[in-house]
């Protein structure tokens, strides 16, 4: 049996070699081990959920092939994810995932396959059968609550539980970029999934529907992208922004949006603005995005940025010092998705180079990042031009002490800090020592004063500004 698995994973490993990379390849396919082969399910074990996700990312279409060539177009991959190395009195503890983006999945069901035929079969096929093309791992589980989307989460839970029978039909999530618009909804969307099997729910990008309208009038298949999104259950759209200007688009959108609402049918959307800030939508379609609930999500405070950490390091089994992720949130306040990078990118530093996660692993990652943006300025960076103008130490400005010759170059940094970088007060009081949000405000108020009545402290201060550019 053993024999049988690896002989099938080293014909996989053949087709894959030829497809990508060798760097690649070294690092992403040579640690996988091959469990187990039962029937047509090819079973590997993988490092970490991060190694499988990335996997899952980057190359589904080269385990794709590979699995058409080993096993045959029914072949199906899972994955076994070491959760625990475990030690030499208790097993690994591992957990099974079967893979969701290289597999088949059934027909969802009262579908007749005679008279539907899904739009994502008119060109491009991403899939030989119907799917909801949702992402199982947005779940509400893992989706952390804070006052910045507890609105959108609350009406997006009370649809997932009653979809199309709830006053929020449609609901629209709105809010800028990677803050969890399209986890939110696609979590509903998994939750309606597996608690309503009556229900086919189906997850469509704005441009990719855009697309499969324009593929479906070139191949003279209206009525069957018609028929098909009229028998959907559960429609999410993500991204409606993009149907702007897009008139015959918005026309077909305006008939099959009428209808599965008339019928009860639940609506989904997201956008990246509010329903009156969508220039270039027809009128009778903004109205009927008004009909339900429109919710929006802001940028995460301090406190949700710290749980959305926390929740993302015990996924992956990892520790680290609260004092490191303390630092990690204060220094990223942007969005969701930028801080969950900052988390992979720090990950996978302390993997390869085999580290511990550290304060100072973070502050370098951080570094790393941002090197190449001329606009963006670090707290640290502030803190080195500041204490490397005036000859004192970093440790000088966090320090309690109130000389005169450490509170003025102190008083520069919070200043410029504050000008220079998109970080709150109390972030920028937390990177000076865990001073009060009120000691920089009285800081930035009294460098204001001395720029503008004192030219030598107005020059000072050009010269550091001028350092960061």
């Amino acid at each position: 049996m053993q024999r049988e698995v690896t002989t099938v994973w080293n014909r996989c490993l053949n087709v894959i070699r030829e497809i990508v990379p060798e760097q690649s390849f070294n690092t992403w396919f040579e640690p996988i081990v091959p469990l187990r082969l039962n029937g047509h399910v090819l079973t590997i074990q993988v490092p970490s959920e991060f190694f499988y996700e990335w996997l899952e990312e980057n190359f589904v279409h080269a385990l794709r092939k590979a699995l058409d060539t080993a096993i045959g177009r029914d072949g199906q991959l899972e994955y076994s994810i070491i959760v625990d190395k475990g030690n030499e009195q208790n097993r690994p503890l591992t957990v099974n995932v079967p893979t969701t983006k290289s597999t088949h999945t059934s027909k969802p069901d009262n579908v007749n396959p005679d008279i539907l035929k899904s739009p994502f079969l008119l060109k491009d096929l991403d899939s030989l059968t119907l799917d909801s093309y949702l992402n199982p791992s947005y779940t509400f589980d893992n989706y952390v609550e804070g006052d910045c989307n507890r609105l959108a989460r609350s009406a997006g839970y009370a649809v997932a539980e009653r979809p199309g029978i709830t006053s929020f039909n449609p609901l629209m999530i709105y809010g800028g970029v990677g803050l969890g618009k399209t986890h939110l909804v696609q979590a509903i969307g998994n939750f309606i999934k597996n608690n309503n099997q009556n229900k086919f729910v189906l997850y469509v990008t704005s441009e990719k529907f855009t697309n499969q309208f324009l593929n479906a009038v070139r191949s003279d298949g209206i009525r069957d992208f018609t028929a098909f999104y009229m028998q959907v259950d559960v429609l999410v759209i993500d991204d409606v922004q993009f149907l702007q200007k897009k008139e015959k688009t918005q026309e077909i959108f305006f008939h099959i949006f009428n209808h599965l609402h008339q019928s009860g049918k639940q609506i989904i959307m997201t956008s990246d603005r509010a329903p009156r800030a969508l220039d270039g939508l027809e009128d009778r379609l903004l109205s009927r995005f008004k009909w339900g609930l429109s919710a929006d999500l802001q940028t995460p405070d301090l406190e949700t940025r710290i749980v959305i950490i926390q929740k993302k390091l015990q996924a992956e089994g990892i520790y680290i010092d609260a004092n490191v992720i303390e630092y990690l949130a204060h220094s990223v306040n942007t969005n969701v998705r930028e801080l969950e990078g900052v988390m992979v990118s720090l990950m996978a530093q302390a993997s390869l180079n085999r580290r511990e996660i550290d304060l100072e692993l973070a502050k370098q990652t951080l570094r790393n990042i941002v090197v190449d943006s001329e606009r963006e300025v670090t707290i640290d960076s502030v803190q080195e031009a500041v204490a490397s103008y005036f000859n004192v130490t970093i440790a000088d400005l966090k320090a309690k002490s109130r000389k005169r010759e450490l509170v003025h170059p102190r008083q520069v940094a919070m200043y410029l800090a504050k000008e220079k970088t998109d970080l709150s007060l109390k972030s920028i009081g937390y990177h000076f020592g865990g001073r009060d949000h009120s000691t920089v405000i009285h800081a930035v108020q009294t460098i204001s004063d001395l720029v503008a009545k004192h030219p030598e402290t107005r020059e000072i201060v050009e010269k550091l500004k001028a350092m960061f550019k």
